[in-house]
């Protein structure tokens, strides 16, 4: 890391690479140059590169330059939880070191394994067998289920979330996020925050969860339909497990056609690819339930959750801090998540 041959190189203009290798140098163990340095394509939060060494590979996670809403991007989480998962042998990266000094590249950031393997970003998995299909489906229900039993206490994260209803503190949360980030009236969202923040249902168990687990946030192994590691842990916290279990069912909601997670429409008994009712019988074997509750009113919410992410992606695009070339796409979403999100309310009983 000292000669004139470890200087950074790759598409990473926007860090400091003078100090970053300086730091890699003096935190993580064992790791020598050249070093390249580049930026993963897409992401809208915290952005995130690969770090290739002659004594291996990276990846650096970072939060976002410029101004940021109050709680948002706490990539400093995000390594404490890693740091809590991996050593008990639950599929995460193996982290490295954290650095919370804003003066080495301009923000917090940290730095893990690079996990290699396979990101299915189509749901409908394309190319693979019927056998295949559900046995990956199958490893992220099982992987689910092994989060939603981990002892948070045990793990050292027994104060990694707040006490108290899971929901409404979330409801609460994204309606502040929302109003800090908010570009737009749109009656649409007041109604929702309305409903939700009326109707919030009963929080029966507590348990670490992800938060945004959904397939394209897995690396599976090269060959067979084993998760290596689960990725992106920014929201994670300690709440209610039907939040995770309802967002990944949403995947049964959401259209199928083109490139993306959602399955509606499936031919579920021609693909291999479980029912969402296949979905519900293996995750509550799994965790010792009896059923899961009606699930509208967690789609409706999830749908306000990520309403709220992509106006701060809007407001940091109107702001000139994007992370990404596509956010001003992604931010111009909001009114028809808002009007898919009081679809969902609808059937969940909200009124006309």
């Amino acid at each position: 890391m000292t000669t004139a041959s470890s200087a950074l190189t790759g598409s990473a203009e926007d860090l400091d690479r003078a100090s970053l290798e300086r730091w890699l140098a003096a935190n993580i163990p064992g790791i020598a140059g050249p070093i390249e340095v580049s930026k993963f394509p897409g992401g809208q939060s915290n952005p995130t590169y690969r770090v290739y060494a002659s004594s291996g590979k990276y990846v650096l996670r970072r939060k976002p330059f410029g101004p940021i809403l109050a709680s948002a991007h706490a990539v400093e989480r995000e390594f404490r939880l890693i740091s809590a998962l991996h050593p008990a042998g639950f599929p995460v990266a193996e982290p490295y070191a954290l650095c919370e000094d804003p003066q080495v590249i301009g923000v917090p950031f940290y730095v893990m394994s690079l996990v290699q393997g396979r990101t299915f970003w189509d749901g409908k998995l394309p190319g693979e067998t019927p056998e295949t299909r559900r046995a990956v489906y199958e490893a992220m229900i099982r992987t689910l289920a092994d989060l939603h039993s981990l002892d948070p206490a045990r793990l050292g994260l027994a104060d990694y979330g707040p006490p108290g209803n899971y929901f409404e503190r979330q409801v609460r949360r994204w309606t502040k996020q929302y109003r800090a980030a908010q570009t737009d009236d749109l009656e649409t969202v007041e109604k929702l925050i309305e409903f939700l923040s009326r109707t919030v249902p009963e929080q029966t168990r507590t348990s670490i969860i992800h938060g945004d687990y959904r397939i394209d946030n897995m690396i599976f192994a090269p060959g067979k339909p084993e998760i290596l590691a689960v990725l992106d842990w920014e929201l994670s916290t300690l709440g209610d497990p039907l939040a995770d279990f309802a967002y990944l069912a949403m995947q049964w909601e959401m259209p199928s056609e083109g490139e993306g997670a959602g399955l509606k429409g499936v031919d579920f008994a021609a693909t291999g690819i479980p029912t969402l009712e296949e979905a519900v019988t293996l995750y509550c074997g799994l965790t010792g339930r009896d059923g899961v509750p009606d699930l509208q009113w967690y789609f409706s919410y999830n749908l306000f959750r990520l309403l709220g992410i992509v106006q701060g992606i809007r407001k940091r695009f109107l702001d000139g801090n994007a992370s990404s070339d596509n956010a001003e796409a992604a931010g111009s979403r909001v009114p028809m998540l808002a009007a898919a999100a009081w679809e969902f309310a609808r059937k969940a009983g909200a009124p006309a």
